[in-house]
């Protein structure tokens, strides 16, 4: 549920995943040191590679749109919608926002935003965080009874045809993912949640826009003439 006119939005709160096998996170670790050499000249940049194809999917899945009706406009914050979030802060530089987002998914029992997570630090030279999220990730897609995100029905498409487009042609071309001036000034305009060290954004702002089918295009300054 968006928060009332005036109030501020309420704090979200990381879910504290289950920690990871030790078993497991050893044998990713081994596999790591022993993998085939990446196309790329080095691991960190094949993440970086990897993680942009990885948000270009997520924003271009039909049911991105969907999943970002229901984090801004339902009582709980799913996890569908805060992968999808995140995927749109990674592709307008906001790097802590969406971690915090696809630590909040993973958390929640997204595997692909713990996969996300796995990329992000691994692209930063984070190794042990990247071995961790990464056994969660296999852990969440072979957990058996685990309840975790709901499969969504198609939907409308969260981004239009040639933003989504242009988007896997940058990373396609080694490039970062990246919206629209247009839509990065809709992410600049929502309320941040305050932290010690950082601002992270959160998702309200999005709600009018969401319920409209068209929340990429800036709300309109006074009454129509």
């Amino acid at each position: 549920m968006t928060p009332e006119h005036g109030t501020p939005p309420p704090p979200v709160r990381v879910p504290r995943p289950e920690r990871a096998h030790a078993e497991r996170v050893a044998a990713l670790r081994r596999a790591r040191l022993t993998a085939a050499p990446a196309h790329l000249p080095s691991e960190h940049e094949q993440a970086a590679f990897e993680l942009g194809l990885v948000v270009a999917l997520v924003l271009g899945a039909p049911d991105a749109s969907q999943g970002l009706d229901l984090l801004v406009n339902e009582r709980r914050i799913h996890p569908e919608g805060a992968e999808v979030f995140g995927a749109l802060l990674y592709a307008t530089g906001r790097e802590e926002g969406a971690e915090f987002w696809w630590r909040f998914a993973a958390g929640s029992g997204s595997g692909t935003a713990a996969y996300c997570l796995h990329l992000y630090h691994l692209r930063l030279g984070e190794t042990e965080d990247a071995d961790y999220w990464r056994a969660w990730s296999d852990q969440l897609a072979t957990a058996r009874g685990r309840p975790g995100p709901r499969d969504l029905r198609m939907s409308r498409p969260l981004l239009p045809d040639d933003v989504r487009r242009d988007i896997l042609s940058r990373v396609h071309h080694g490039l970062a993912p990246q919206l629209p001036a247009a839509l990065v000034e809709v992410i600049d305009r929502l309320p941040v949640q305050g932290g010690d060290e950082e601002e992270v954004p959160n998702p309200w702002g999005l709600a009018a826009q969401a319920e409209a089918g068209r929340w990429w295009e800036p709300p309109r300054e006074g009454p129509p003439g």
